[in-house]
C-alpha cells in the first residue's frame, strides 16, 4: 500500500484514507535544532526537574573525572564525556537518582606553561620571582583566571553535545573549598604518619637554578662522553665469577659516584667472556674477564681495542639478581665501600651498550624507580637504600662525591665543566676503565636559556605504600597503604573485568607517591616541618595550627599560603620556635583524588550529592568512576590511594574504563597527518546526536575508530531510525487512547509484535544494566528495521490506511504501535538524546515536558507468548519463501506490485499447514490473494534451502484493482454505490460518509 492517495477520474479517496500525519520532519537539522532544544530544557530546568522526579530512589553517583581546563575539547574528550551521559541518563531512567556533577581539573604544569607563555615570554617581560609573597599571589591569579576562561569554554561545549548536569555548580579543583579540603586530606596522611620526605631525581637547569618539567624541555644534539666502566663481581666470589667484572656503557661519567646498582634485563642472553689479547698500552688487557651480552660483545671489544677474546660460557640472566659488584671508585677518598647489587629493569635493551644499564638513582628517572621498587628486598638484604645529593643546585659535586667536591658537571654559562674529565681520570687510575669515546646525540636542554640540563636528586615529600598505617596514634601490622589499595580493587566492580589485573599489577608494583612538586599553581602541602639532622624532617602536628591552614583556604583560597607573614599568621603562639613553611605544592594527582571528599562528602556545596549511602555501607547508592583506560595509572590510582589511605577503602564501587579514539584506518590522531577529527566539525555539518550515536554504538572497551566513512555510515543509521520513529509519529495522529484494544483482544500479529517487543525489553534493560550501550544500538536497530519497518508495519499498512474507522484491527494495530513508540523513544533517549526529546514533544503534547523526565517502560513481560512466536516463526519461514518469489517475478517484470500477484503456496508439511489454517497470508505477504495446497509443488517452484516443504508459484492476481487501496480483487465492482473499491474500501466509505466526508 502505497502513503500515497490513489486518485480515479471520478473520486479522490485520499480525504478517507488513515494516512500518516506528523510535524516531525524527515530531514533532522541537527545542526539548527538541537540549540533549540537546549534553550528549552533550559526553560523547563530539567536538571531540577530530574532531581525533584528521583526523590527518595537509589543513588547512582557517575563521580566526573575532571578534564583539564585547557584549551577545546576534542573528539577523545567528547567520547569521554558523551560515554558519561549515556551511563547517567540510563542509570536514571532504570528507576535511579543518577545526579551528575561535572568537575574540572584546575592546576597544574600545563596552566602555568600557558600563563607564562601568553603574559610573559610572548611580550619579553621577566617571569616572576616566586620568593617575593606579592609576585607569587599575583602570578597564581593570573592561573585562576586562564583556567576560569577555559572551564567555561569547555563548559559550553560539552552542554553543546546534549550532556545534561548541574552546569550551574560544578566543581573545581582550584575552588577555595575544594583547595580547603584537599589541604585537610593531606593533613590526614601527614597524621597517619605515610607523608614524610625522601628525595627524587629531576630535572635541572643549572642556568635557571629550577627543576623543569617535561613541558619545558627540548632536545637538542649535544656531544658527551662516553665510557665503559668495569664492575668487579664480589658475591659469589668463587666458582665461574670469581675475578670477572660485569661491564657497564654511559654518556654522563659525572653520574658515577651516585652510582648504587646495576640492572640487567631477564629477556638478554649475557655471556662470560676473557680477554686473549690486547695491546700492551691497552686498558683492557689479556686475561680480563667480562660479563657482556651476547650481541653487544664484539661491539664492546672493538671499543676496547681488544685483539682477541673468547667466550667461556653463557651466564642465566635469572642468576644475575644474586650477583654483588665492588664501586669502580672503591677507596677514593674513603668511599664507595657499598654493596652494587645488580636489579632487572625493563627499560635494559640490548640495541646500544653492554647490555647492563649503571644505576645512578639520584640520576634518572628509570634508575630511580628501578631502585625504589627494589627498597624492601635491598633493605633486607643490608644494602643503605637512600639516595646520595651528589650534585647541588649550581652543578657542583657535593661532599656526598667523595674525591670530586666541587667538581661542576655544568658551570653558570650551561658549558660543561670538570666533572667529567675528573672522574675518568679517577677511573683510569684505579684500572677499571676498559675504553672511553665521543657521542653526538639528542639531549634535554632548557626551552628558556638553551643550555643542557642535569638529572639531580632533591629533597621532595612521599606518601608511603607498605608503612603501616596510624589510626588515632596506633598502627596495626600489616594495614598499610598498598594492602589497603589491594583489597579495595578486590571488592570493586571492573568495567571490562580486565581492569582489575591491571591496577591490581600497578599497585603492586608501584614505589612510593611521590607527592611534591616545585612549582607555583596548586595546592601547597600545607605542613611545617624542622629538620631532624638524618636529612628527615619532623611535621607539626597541631590541630589548630590545622584548623587555622584550612579555615584561610576555605575563605581566601590556597593564595594564602604564599602571602606575605602567612608562617607567623598560621603558626601563631608557635612562631617563635623552628618550624618552616613547605611551599612545595601537591602533584595534582593528589588533587584530583581528592575529589570525592570536597565532592561526594560536602552536602553544603554539592546538597544534590549529599546523603550518599553505598552498599558498602549497607546502602543502596552505587558511585561509579568513568575514564580512559590510561587512569589505571592516573586517576582511578590516585583516587584508591587517597581514599584508601584516609578511609580505608576505595570512593567507588563500579570503575568502567574505555580505549582510545583512532581515525578510521586504526593510526593515532595527530595534526601532522591531518588525520583529526573535531567534534566542533560534526556537531556543525551533522550534529551531536550522530556523535552520540556513533558513541554507543561503538566498543568502548577496545580502541575506537572514526573518520568521514564511519560517520557516514553513523548517519545512515541515524536516517533508518528517524524515519521509523517519523512513521510511528504520523500513524499515532489518528490514535485516540480512549479506543486502546486490550492485549487479549488484539489479533495474533499484535500480541506476536509485542511479545517481540517483550524480547528486546529484556536484553535492552540488561544492557543498559551492564553500561554495553553498542547492545542497545544494534539490538534496537535491528527491530526498527527488520522487526517493524520491513515486517510489522509493512504489513499493517493496509490495514491501517485503509480499513474502516471502527476497525478493530486498526485500533489494535495504533494501541499496539502506541506501546511500541513509547518504548523506543524511552530506550533511545539516553543515546539520540536531541532525537527523541524533539519526538517526545510530538507524542506525548500533553505529557512529561521531556522524554529524560520518564523511566524505562516496565510490565513488558507481560506480553510475552512462546507458543504465539513459535506459530509466527514458521509463519515468518512461509512469508520468506513467498517473498523470494514474488522479487524473482518482480525481477523478471512479470509482476509490478505484490499486490498483483497471488501466490499458490504448497506445504508438504501436515504441522506447518495446519498451522497456516487461520492465517491470512495475503495480508502477510502483502498480495491481493493467496491459495495454500497440500503437497510438494511442481519441479519450477521457488524454494529456499532454509525453509524445507515449502514451495511457492507466483500466478497473477485475478479481478479488477480497487481504487482505493489498490488490490485486486473479484469482488471490486459488486457495491452498487461504490463500484471501483473492494467491500471492505465500501465500507469505509460509508462510514466516512457518516463522519461527513464524502467523496
Amino acid at each position: 500500500m502505497s502513503e500515497k492517495p490513489q486518485k480515479s477520474d471520478a473520486r479522490d479517496y485520499s480525504k478517507t484514507l488513515f494516512l500518516p500525519e506528523t510535524d516531525f520532519p524527515m530531514r533532522a537539522g541537527l545542526p539548527q535544532r538541537e540549540p533549540e532544544i537546549l534553550e528549552r530544557w533550559n526553560e523547563i530546568v530539567l536538571y531540577q526537574r530530574l532531581r525533584e522526579s528521583a526523590k527518595g530512589r537509589a543513588k547512582f553517583v557517575l563521580h566526573d573525572g575532571p578534564p583539564y581546563a585547557n584549551g577545546n575539547i576534542h573528539i577523545g574528550t567528547a567520547l569521554n564525556k558523551i560515554l558519561k551521559d549515556l551511563v547517567t541518563k540510563s542509570q536514571q531512567m532504570l528507576g535511579h537518582d543518577s545526579n551528575y556533577v561535572p568537575g574540572w581539573d584546575c592546576h597544574g604544569l600545563p596552566i602555568e606553561w600557558k600563563v607564562e607563555e601568553e603574559n610573559y615570554s610572548s611580550k619579553g617581560r621577566q617571569k616572576p620571582d616566586f620568593h617575593d609573597a606579592a609576585a607569587m599571589v599575583a602570578f597564581r591569579r593570573e592561573c585562576r583566571a586562564y583556567a576560569t576562561h577555559w572551564l567555561n569554554v569547555q563548559r559550553e561545549e560539552f552542554k553543546r553535545l546534549g550532556i545534561v548536569g548541574d552546569w550551574d555548580h560544578p566543581y573545581a579543583t582550584m575552588s577555595y573549598p575544594a583547595e580547603a579540603q584537599i589541604a585537610r586530606e593531606l593533613m590526614k596522611f601527614a597524621a597517619n604518619g605515610t607523608l614524610y620526605r625522601g628525595s627524587k631525581p629531576v630535572m635541572w637547569s643549572v642556568v635557571e637554578k629550577t627543576a623543569l618539567a617535561e613541558a619545558e624541555v627540548e632536545y637538542e644534539d649535544y656531544t658527551s662522553d662516553q665510557v665503559w666502566v668495569k664492575f668487579p663481581i664480589t658475591s659469589p666470589a668463587h666458582g665461574a665469577l670469581a675475578n670477572a667484572s660485569v661491564v657497564i656503557w654511559t654518556t654522563t661519567p659525572w653520574t658515577l659516584p651516585g652510582n648504587r646498582a646495576i640492572s640487567f634485563s631477564p629477556k638478554i642472553a649475557y655471556g662470560l667472556y676473557r680477554v686473549t689479547d690486547a695491546p700492551a698500552d691497552n686498558w683492557a688487557r689479556a686475561g680480563d674477564v667480562l660479563i657482556l651480552a651476547d650481541v653487544l660483545a664484539d661491539g664492546v671489544f672493538k671499543q676496547a681495542r681488544v685483539s682477541a677474546y673468547e667466550k667461556l660460557r653463557d651466564i642465566p640472566a635469572d642468576t644475575l639478581h644474586a650477583v654483588e659488584c665492588a664501586h669502580p671508585l672503591k677507596g677514593l677518598g674513603g668511599g664507595y665501600a657499598f654493596k652494587v647489587p645488580l636489579l632487572p629493569g625493563d627499560h635494559v635493551t640490548d640495541d646500544a651498550g653492554t647490555g647492563f644499564v649503571h644505576t645512578a638513582p639520584g640520576h634518572g628517572r628509570e634508575d630511580f624507580d628501578v631502585w625504589t621498587a627494589n627498597a624492601r628486598e635491598l633493605e633486607a638484604r643490608g644494602i643503605n637504600t637512600a639516595i646520595p645529593y651528589t650534585v647541588d643546585e649550581n652543578g657542583a659535586f657535593t661532599d656526598h662525591a667523595p674525591g670530586f667536591t666541587g667538581k661542576r658537571v655544568i658551570n653558570d654559562k650551561g658549558e660543561k665543566g670538570d666533572a667529567n674529565e675528573a672522574v675518568i681520570k679517577a677511573l683510569i687510575d684505579a684500572g677499571m676503565l676498559l675504553a672511553r669515546g665521543r657521542l653526538k646525540h639528542q639531549y634535554p636542554h632548557s626551552w628558556r636559556s638553551k643550555k643542557p640540563v642535569i638529572f639531580r636528586n632533591t629533597p621532595q615529600w612521599f606518601i608511603a605504600m607498605d608503612k603501616d598505617i596510624a589510626v588515632n596514634g596506633k598502627a596495626k601490622s600489616g594495614d598499610t597503604l598498598r594492602a589497603r589499595a589491594l583489597h579495595a580493587i578486590s571488592v570493586t566492580r571492573w568495567v571490562p573485568p580486565s581492569g582489575q589485573n591491571r591496577i591490581t599489577g600497578m599497585i603492586e608494583a608501584r614505589p612510593d607517591w611521590v607527592m611534591s612538586r616545585q612549582r607555583a599553581w596548586g595546592v601547597p602541602i600545607a605542613v611545617f616541618v624542622r629538620e631532624k639532622g638524618d636529612g628527615s624532617a619532623e611535621i607539626l602536628q597541631d590541630e589548630a595550627v590545622n584548623a587555622r591552614i584550612a579555615e584561610a583556604f576555605e575563605k581566601e583560597g590556597a593564595d594564602a599560603w604564599y602571602m606575605a607573614g602567612a608562617r607567623e599568621r598560621f603558626l601563631g603562639p608557635l612562631a617563635n620556635e623552628d618550624w618552616q613553611k613547605v611551599d612545595d605544592i601537591c602533584d595534582v594527582w593528589f588533587d584530583s583524588g581528592s575529589t570525592h571528599a570536597f565532592v561526594l562528602e560536602d552536602p553544603v556545596h554539592f546538597p544534590g550529592l549529599a546523603g550518599i549511602r553505598r552498599k558498602v555501607d549497607g546502602g543502596a547508592d552505587t558511585v561509579m568512576y568513568l575514564e580512559g583506560s590510561d587512569q589505571h595509572r592516573g586517576w582511578f590510582q590516585s583516587s584508591l590511594l587517597e581514599s584508601c589511605g584516609t578511609r580505608g577503602r576505595a570512593p567507588f564501587d563500579v570503575v568502567l574504563t574505555h580505549g582510545f579514539t583512532q581515525d578510521e584506518h586504526g593510526r593515532k590522531m595527530s595534526k601532522s597527518l591531518g588525520n583529526t577529527i573535531e567534534p566542533q566539525a560534526v556537531i556543525k555539518q551533522s550534529g551531536a546526536d550522530i556523535l552520540r550515536l556513533w558513541v554507543a554504538a561503538c566498543d568502548y572497551t577496545d580502541d575506537q575508530r572514526i573518520g568521514p566513512e564511519i560517520l557516514k555510515n553513523t548517519v545512515e543509521t541515524y536516517r533508518k531510525l528517524r524515519n521509523t520513529i517519523r512513521w510511528m509519529l504520523g500513524t499515532l495522529h489518528h490514535f485516540r487512547q480512549e479506543e486502546a484494544v486490550a492485549q487479549e483482544a488484539m489479533p495474533e500479529l499484535e500480541r506476536y509484535v509485542l511479545h517481540e517487543l517483550a524480547v528486546r525489553a529484556d536484553i535492552v534493560r540488561k544492557a543498559y544494566t551492564e553500561f554495553d550501550y553498542k547492545t542497545v544500538v544494534a539490538t534496537l536497530s535491528a527491530f526498527m528495521n527488520t522487526e517493524l519497518s520491513a515486517f510489522y508495519f509493512d504489513i499493517r499498512k493496509d490495514t491501517l490506511y485503509c480499513d474502516p474507522p471502527s476497525s478493530l484491527a486498526r485500533k489494535a494495530s495504533l494501541t499496539a504501535i502506541d506501546i511500541i513508540c513509547d518504548a523506543i523513544l524511552k530506550w533511545l533517549a539516553p543515546i539520540l538524546s536531541f532525537t527523541t526529546d524533539e519526538a517526545w514533544a510530538m507524542y506525548r503534547p500533553g505529557g512529561s515536558p521531556s522524554v529524560h523526565l520518564e523511566t524505562f517502560p516496565e510490565h513488558l513481560d507481560g506480553n510475552r507468548n512462546e507458543a504465539l512466536a513459535k506459530k509466527w516463526e514458521i509463519i515468518r519461514d512461509v512469508r520468506r519463501v513467498v517473498t523470494g518469489a514474488l522479487e524473482l517475478e518482480r525481477a523478471a517484470k512479470n509482476i509490478g506490485s505484490s499486490l498483483e500477484a497471488s501466490p499458490v503456496i504448497y506445504v508438504s508439511d501436515r504441522n506447518v499447514l495446519m498451522t497456516l489454517f487461520d492465517v491470512d497470508l495475503a495480508e502477510v505477504c502483502i498480495t491481493s490473494n493467496y491459495e495454500v495446497q497440500e503437497g510438494d509443488g511442481p519441479r519450477e517452484a521457488f524454494r529456499l534451502d532454509q525453509v524445507p516443504g515449502v514451495a511457492v508459484v507466483v500466478e497473477k492476481a485475478q479481478g479488477t484493482k480497487c481504487a482505493r487501496s489498490w488490490k485486486i480483487l473479484p469482488e471490486v465492482g459488486e457495491d452498487a454505490e461504490y463500484p471501483d473499491v473492494s467491500p471492505r474500501d465500501a465500507r469505509a466509505l460509508r462510514e466516512w460518509k457518516k463522519l461527513g466526508v464524502t467523496v
